[in-house]
């Protein structure tokens, strides 16, 4: 760990370092904006607390010594703070609050030392910090699959009623970790309340104050049918609505062909059995092989066929209320966009997309110094790489605001008036002095009629905030 070193390299006599994380902008990013989404749960679970003791600071001074191979593990200052702290970490934290729609390019929190000893403390848990990019990556990701299902819910149906529960998250098993399961999966849950990652419910549950972020149905998966063997599918769909009669359930209905098992098994065999559930227990049909656009489509004529549709007030086809589909293979924002019927047919389930498929650049994620001070004077500072323009950084003491348009913006060099200032104080000296539940966080994300009408992921053209407040989308959590 590079950060290891730092506290040998900075100027003599320097009493503060600040920094800044921000996503930084970048011209014709696919992403405009971001859901701020995690840091809680990062200070309480690595930062809060007597984090600090005698024995982490001997195994860290035996570690650093045989990976360096020389002393350079300042075995001294870690004392200096178990002494004067008792463990606990003299910085500051100022932060957006949890689950703002910020644009990019912003401060979404800063960093700096209460004590001029400890000057390099700032940035020895930047590599920590930085890893928020993953939950500010997901939950952002989720709130645009949000943006486009509530473009075509409400087109295709006329309201927006059961957008919550229409993506649900599938990615437990193709994530690296059980901690990127909860941390992902808790993301995704600021805007949804559909998931099978449990890890993300539990996190939800013990860091932000939320008993039940999510729910999920009986679901069949391959083995439970293919254990039947194939000669005896139908009586494998046949023993799953003997064993939950009651309550929605979804049977996953391509083992074989999912053709031929929604028009012969389903649309024939036991069409009877599914015609006698009701709404409060429809059946949902699962394909999970082959184009998802194609394959959803095939089913649901299928379906169309066998079962008889209606129309609703806005002209679009409605399989009947005890019928329908949850496609969860190979559901990307892309894919999402290109279903014609009414949205009120089909579920989605994401997996990889959501929780796995993304890095620190898919939002330029980054933490950088932006105010030093040396000798008692404080200097503004900055990075400004000639090989490349975008990643220069912000200089000075920085505070979050809206102008007289409405619009966010970052102020440098501490111009920014306190009064103004968008960042909360949510860490210092120790302790965290501001906690924030996940129906608060849910209520700082929610749609704006706005996100319906744009293009996919274009924020390009930001909208003030008088018209924000008139068109909220009301209902949504």
């Amino acid at each position: 760990m590079e950060t290891i070193t730092h506290y040998k390299q900075y100027p003599p006599n320097v009493s503060k370092v600040y920094s800044y994380f921000e996503c930084r902008h970048k011209k014709g990013a696919q992403f405009n904006e971001v859901v701020f989404f995690g840091l809680q749960y990062l200070l309480k679970r690595y930062i809060a607390g007597c984090v600090v003791t005698e024995e982490k600071i001997q195994e860290a001074k035996v570690f650093y010594q045989m990976h360096f191979k020389q002393k350079v593990f300042d075995e001294e200052g870690w004392r200096k703070l178990l002494e004067r702290y008792d463990g606990r970490l003299p910085i500051r934290i100022k932060a957006v609050p949890e689950g703002r729609i910020i644009p990019r390019g912003n401060v979404l929190f800063t960093v700096e030392n209460t004590d001029p000893d400890f000057y390099w403390l700032t940035n020895y848990i930047e590599t920590m910090l930085v890893q928020m990019w993953y939950p500010i990556t997901v939950a952002t990701i989720s709130r645009e699959f949000k943006k486009i299902l509530a473009k075509h819910l409400k087109a295709t149906s006329g309201s927006l009623e059961g957008l919550e529960f229409k993506l649900h998250d599938f990615g437990y098993r193709g994530v690296s970790s059980q901690e990127s399961a909860a941390l992902g999966g808790a993301a995704h849950l600021v805007n949804f309340c559909s998931t099978d990652t449990v890890a993300g419910l539990l996190m939800a549950q013990r860091y932000y104050n939320c008993p039940m972020a999510g729910f999920s149905i009986p679901a069949a998966e391959h083995s439970t049918i293919i254990s039947w063997g194939r000669n005896r599918e139908k009586e494998a769909y046949e023993y799953l609505l003997d064993q939950f009669p009651t309550g929605p359930m979804a049977v996953v209905s391509d083992s074989y062909d999912i053709f031929k098992a929604c028009k012969h098994i389903w649309g024939d065999k036991l069409k009877e059995r599914v015609m006698e559930r009701s709404e409060d227990s429809m059946l949902v049909i699962r394909p999970d092989s082959g184009d998802p656009t194609e394959t959803l489509l095939g089913v649901i004529k299928i379906l169309e066929e066998c079962f008889t549709c209606s129309v609703n007030s806005v002209g679009y086809k409605v399989l009947p209320s005890y019928l329908r589909i949850i496609q969860g293979d190979g559901i990307d924002l892309c894919s999402v966009e290109k279903v014609s019927w009414s949205a009120e047919n089909v579920f989605f389930g994401c997996g990889s997309a959501l929780l796995q498929k993304i890095n620190r650049d898919t939002l330029n994620c980054a933490f950088k110094c932006s105010y030093v001070e040396t000798n008692g004077k404080g200097m503004d500072v900055y990075k400004q790489p000639v090989t490349d323009p975008s990643k220069g950084s912000k200089r000075g003491r920085l505070s979050l605001r809206r102008n007289s348009d409405g619009l966010i913006e970052t102020v440098e060099r501490g111009v920014g008036k306190p009064e103004e200032d968008m960042l909360v104080t949510v860490f210092e000296n120790g302790t965290i002095l501001q906690e924030y539940s996940l129906d608060e966080i849910r209520k700082n994300a929610r749609l704006w009629e706005e996100d319906l009408s744009l293009s996919q992921h274009n924020q390009d053209h930001p909208t003030s905030l008088e018209i924000h407040q008139k068109h909220i989308m009301n209902g949504v959590h």
